[in-house]
This record gives C-alpha cells, sequence and structure tokens, in this order.
C-alpha cells in the first residue's frame, strides 16, 4: 500500500469538516441532507482504504509498514520533532473498528438528525470526531498521539452538549471535558517526562528502550502509571468515570460512537500501544489489571437498577472497558483489543437500536414506559437481542470469544480478579435481558411524546413503529458483525496476528466449550444471569418489587450510585476546591502577595513622607547640613590615610 494513501485515511474526515464547517453549514439550508452524505462519503472510502491497510499489513514483513516522517521543528542540531505514522497490526485493527462503527452511525444519523436545525453543525463535527480517532490511532509519537488525543476531548465536548440549549447536555459536556483533563494532566507529565529521561517522543523508541532496560525502575513504573492515568480518563475507569454516564445527553448515535469506537476505546487503545512500557513494570501491569477488574464489577452493580435504556448501557460501557483493561493487564494486548474489537459493534448496535425504541416510543429513553415493541418493531428486536446475548458472552456469538479468553489468563494470572471478573458475567447478562424483557416485552405503556428532548419522533408516525430502513440496516449490519467477529479468533488467528499465541484446529476452538470446564462454566454463570432476569421480568415467577425491598439498602446504593456525584460536585468541588483550595490561593493572594505589595508601596510613602518633612525650604539649614557632610567626609579620608 502506498503510504500517501495511509494519510488519506485521517486526511479525508479532515477534508470533510473543512467543506461542511466552512462552506456548506453558513450557506445551506438546515434542511438538506448534503453534509451528512459527505460525511458518508469521506468516513466511507475511509473505510475502504482502511481495508486495503488491513490487508497490506498481513501482507507485511513482521506486519509493519514503515511510512516516511515529516520534520515539524528542527532546533539547530539539539531537538528534532517529526511527524509520522505508523501502520501495524494494532492500527490496522483499530482503523477497521473506528471507521466501520463510524460509517454505520453516519449513515444510521441521515434519519436520526432528521430536521434538526443543527444537522450540518452535527456531521461537522462528527467528521472532526473521526479524523482525531484516526489520527490518535496512526501516530507513532506520543507528542502527535497527544495533540489527537486532545482532539478527541475538544469534539466529544462539542457532541455531548450538540443539544447546548438544555442546561442538562451543556452540564454533561464540561463535566467530561473537565473530568477527562485530569487523567489527561497525568498522561501530559507521562510524555514529559519520558522526554526529559530519553530524549525522544518516538513511541517504537520507548518499546526499545524499556524492552532493552534502557528506561527501567521508578522512571517507567510512573510514566507508565502517568499513560493509564490519561487512559483512565477516557475510558472512563473508576474513578474517573462519572462524566460517561451524563454524557447520554448528547445524540443517540453521538453515545454510540463515544462508546463503540472512538474516546472510550481511545483509552484502551493508549495502553495497548505503550504497552512494553506496562509489561516491564509490574506494578504499573497490576494496577491497570485491578483498576480493570474493580471498574467491571462496580459499573455492571449500577447497571443493575437503571431504569434509563442509555444508561443501562452507559454503565455496561464502562464495565466493558474495565473487562478491556483486566485484558491488557492480565494476558496482553492480544487479548485486550480481541474484546475491543468484538465489543465496538455490539455495543454501537445497542446503543442505536436504544434510539430506534426512543424514535418508537415518543422520544423517551424510560424503559419503565416503553414494553410490547418486539410486535411492531422486530428488526430493531432481533438485532437488539443479538447485542445484548453478545454482550452477555453466550456461545457462539462474538463477546463469547473475547469474555473466555480474558477469564482464562485472569484465572491463571490473578485469581481473585477472576472470580470478580466471573460475578460480572452473571451480573451483565441479567441487566441487558432485564432491557431486554422490559422494553420489548409485555404491553405497551404508551411512551412518552419527546421526553428528552431529541428528535426521534418528529416524522410524522403516531404510536410505536419500526424504524425507517436507513436506520434498520445498520443495525443489521452490526448485528451480523456482532455474530461474527469473534470467529477471527477462533483458530487464534487474531491472537496470531497481534503477536502472540499460535493456531490451532477450528473445531477443536470451536467446540472447547463442550469439552473444557471454564468456557462451560462462564456459558452457564451468563445463561443463569439471562434466566433470572426472565424469572423477574417476563415469567413473573419473583416480584422486582420484592426483591428491591428486600435488598433496599444496596438497591439505594446502586442506584444513587454510590452518592460518587454528591462526593465529588458537594464535597470535592464545592468545599475542597473552591473553599479550601481557591479559598485559600485567595488568602495567600490577598494577604502575601497583595499584602507584600501593598506593605512596600506604604514604606514608600512613609519613608517619602518623612523626607518631605526634611524639606524645610531654608538656604541656612541646607548650608548646615552640607558643611557637616564635608567635615565628616574629611574625617573618614583622614581616618583612612
Amino acid at each position: 500500500m502506498p503510504y500517501q494513501f495511509v494519510w488519506l485515511i485521517f486526511l479525508l474526515p479532515l477534508f470533510s469538516f473543512i467543506i461542511i464547517a466552512f462552506f456548506i453549514r453558513p450557506f445551506v439550508s438546515s434542511e438538506s441532507k448534503v453534509a451528512g452524505y459527505i460525511t458518508i462519503a469521506a468516513i466511507g472510502s475511509c473505510m475502504v482504504l482502511s481495508f486495503w491497510a488491513l490487508a497490506s499489513v498481513m501482507a507485511a514483513p513482521d506486519h509493519k509498514i514503515l511510512i516516511p516522517d515529516i520534520e515539524w521543528v528542527v532546533i539547530e542540531d539539539a531537538i528534532t520533532i517529526s511527524l509520522g505514522l505508523m501502520l501495524d497490526s494494532l492500527t490496522a485493527v483499530m482503523l477497521l473498528v473506528v471507521t466501520i462503527v463510524s460509517l454505520m452511525v453516519q449513515i444510521y444519523s441521515q434519519a436520526y438528525m432528521k430536521g434538526d436545525p443543527g444537522y450540518h453543525r452535527y456531521y461537522a463535527a462528527m467528521s472532526l470526531f473521526t479524523m482525531s480517532m484516526l489520527g490518535l490511532v496512526l501516530a507513532n509519537s506520543l507528542l502527535l498521539m497527544f495533540v489527537f488525543w486532545e482532539m478527541v476531548g475538544l469534539c466529544s465536548y462539542l457532541l455531548i452538549g450538540f443539544w447546548f440549549h438544555r442546561p442538562s447536555a451543556a452540564d454533561a459536556a464540561k463535566k467530561a471535558f473537565i473530568v477527562t483533563r485530569l487523567g489527561d494532566f497525568g498522561f501530559l507529565i507521562a510524555i514529559l517526562s519520558l522526554y526529559y529521561n530519553t530524549g525522544t517522543f518516538d513511541i517504537q523508541e520507548l518499546h526499545s528502550l524499556a524492552i532493552s532496560g534502557a528506561l527501567a525502575g521508578t522512571t517507567l513504573t510512573w510514566a507508565a502509571i502517568g499513560i493509564f492515568a490519561g487512559a483512565a480518563g477516557k475510558s472512563a475507569q473508576f474513578p474517573l468515570h462519572v462524566w460517561l454516564p451524563d454524557a447520554m445527553e448528547g445524540p443517540t448515535p453521538v453515545s454510540a460512537l463515544i462508546h463503540a469506537a472512538t474516546m472510550v476505546a481511545a483509552g484502551v487503545f493508549l495502553v495497548a500501544r505503550t504497552f512494553p512500557l506496562f509489561e516491564h513494570s509490574t506494578e504499573a501491569l497490576t494496577t491497570v489489571a485491578v483498576i480493570g477488574a474493580f471498574t467491571a464489577i462496580f459499573a455492571a452493580s449500577m447497571g443493575l437498577v437503571m431504569d434509563d435504556i442509555k444508561r443501562v448501557l452507559a454503565y455496561s460501557t464502562i464495565s466493558q472497558l474495565g473487562y478491556m483493561m483486566l485484558g491488557l493487564g492480565t494476558g496482553g494486548v492480544a487479548v485486550g483489543i480481541f474484546h475491543l474489537f468484538n465489543h465496538a459493534f455490539f455495543k454501537a448496535l445497542l446503543f442505536l437500536g436504544a434510539g430506534s425504541v426512543s424514535h418508537a416510543s415518543g422520544g423517551t429513553f424510560d424503559m419503565r414506559l416503553m414494553g410490547g415493541l418486539r410486535k411492531v418493531m422486530p428488526w430493531t428486536y432481533i438485532t437488539f437481542v443479538i447485542g445484548s446475548l453478545s454482550l452477555a458472552g453466550v456461545w457462539p456469538l462474538s463477546g463469547f470469544w473475547s469474555k473466555d479468553e480474558i477469564l482464562a489468563t485472569t484465572l491463571e494470572s490473578q485469581p481473585i480478579l477472576f472470580w470478580l471478573a466471573l460475578i460480572t458475567v452473571f451480573m451483565t447478562a441479567f441487566y441487558m435481558f432485564r432491557a431486554v424483557f422490559i422494553t420489548f416485552h409485555g404491553e405497551y405503556r404508551g411512551g412518552a411524546q419527546d421526553a428528552h428532548g431529541g428528535h426521534d419522533s418528529h416524522d410524522g408516525h403516531s404510536g410505536p413503529h419500526e424504524s425507517p430502513p436507513v436506520m434498520v440496516v445498520p443495525l443489521v449490519i452490526l448485528a451480523f458483525l456482532g455474530i461474527v467477529s469473534g470467529w477471527w479468533n477462533v483458530t487464534g488467528g487474531f491472537d496470531v496476528f497481534m503477536g502472540h499465541g499460535e493456531t490451532y484446529g477450528f473445531f477443536e476452538r470451536f467446540f472447547s466449550v463442550l469439552t473444557h470446564s471454564l468456557p462451560l462454566i462462564s456459558l452457564l454463570v451468563a445463561l443463569a444471569g439471562i434466566f433470572l432476569a426472565y424469572a423477574m421480568y417476563q415469567a413473573k415467577w419473583l416480584s422486582p418489587e420484592r426483591i428491591g425491598d428486600m435488598f433496599k439498602p444496596l438497591y439505594i446504593l446502586f442506584s444513587r450510585k454510590y452518592w460518587l456525584d454528591e462526593l465529588y460536585e458537594n464535597i470535592i468541588v464545592k468545599i475542597v476546591t473552591l473553599k479550601v483550595l481557591f479559598g485559600g490561593l485567595e488568602k495567600i493572594d490577598t494577604y502575601a502577595v497583595d499584602g507584600t505589595v501593598n506593605g512596600i508601596a506604604n514604606g514608600a510613602i512613609a519613608s517619602g513622607r518623612a523626607i518631605r518633612h526634611a524639606q524645610t525650604g531654608q538656604l541656612q539649614l541646607y548650608g548646615l547640613f552640607i558643611g557637616i557632610g564635608i567635615l565628616a567626609i574629611i574625617i573618614v579620608v583622614y581616618l583612612a590615610g
């Protein structure tokens, strides 16, 4: 593949953004769909180039293609900063994830955003968002990666707060921007520390230094933890997870893109891209695994009680991101990225499915106002169930294969974390099929016209109905990928492509669930979660209200999200930050800085006042002092001689 075409993979969406922002939006009516067509054409072309890149990487030695750098800054012979791209197996997989999911989202958005006055602004931001993520994936240096990293954060702010006239959306956008900046500060410190100690931003050079031992010890550990801090912010790991559920205030296609292929995937990708730094620091790698496992079960507990279908999926995303970090921490790049690869398709499917049911229910995302939709929305129902089964890890769908690898590697290296992961399997299956039964089964409960201020119901329909083909077709494509994407590694092909593992027989792996205890146990645990959801919300053998009363303290704890929002907003922000920190700084500024300046000024004024009183205006007095001065000088000279 000519390297010039690799540059086009992220430049095409940039051109799309420029055309829409500067030529389409100011001069073309928002009723026109031309902005959507331009974005779809640009990202569709990127997807074709990404498949070409994948084929080229597969055929290349060591699964790497060298791309010449462009010198950006040259300061004599001391500092040279280059712009360059890296195309290897990790990049090729991520390019597929970003372009396929983004293309499906843009096509789906043609109907979802129909009639919105910000239609052109939406597609301009989506083009820039996709470009930023593609640039992040392709960057070959930490410096260039950080530039695209911050652009991803900016675009998420613009899209989460897309309906900025709603205070909740504006607040959610600010929350996402500020919380992720906390993690980014750690990432920036790590970049500067690595450059100070190595003199390079180049990722491959840093890999070589870590592998050779030239970069080691405390420097390596703290640099890796700083990188993970940035990843924790973007990938919503505890305790920087609080922004992601609120990000649901953006349009549903935005949620699908953020949760499946762009912002949250960026953190997992960052750890994978710099994995040799973690691999040679036991403390950093253990930190990744422990935080990942805790985040997985912690977020799943809150997903059990949410009534908003998008928030159920949001906590599911946080939980699955924890799974990916656990996979990286215990099994390496291939294990964590394989789950990211599979998760991207079925999670995008589920979010777009949530938008489809909202479209049928008057704009609400409250599952308590839905029900019975499988009768009128068969395509949405079938695809949503496929996504839920894959997320739950049911054999032989894609989620099963990647979940099984994470459990296997965790059991081998971190048995305690394995039990947390296995409990999470049960919880995931339960809350997803709780959502399925409440939303699609039973009788329709009326919906709520435009309950969330969206644009789902502005299509002239009254009552529940199937979404138009432009929304259904992406669901079907993503459902197909949610079934088959995991088959890439049935024979170990994905692991080998990523530089780990070995191949084995197709049937040996495909039917391993029947002959090995761990896959069978994890499958039974998932089926048990589905069965409990069926017993409570479909068959009504168990009363959800009675169980809620039995475990009321836990229900309150989960539904109030462990009071972390109150802790952050009321204690940390209002008291610790505003009153203690900023109040203390204000006092330092008032009494130390201003006090010093004012004291000097007052001293100068006082001394000036004293000198002023000495100026009497009497010439004889001035002559006396001059005489005394001359006499003093003569005495000093005489004594010195």
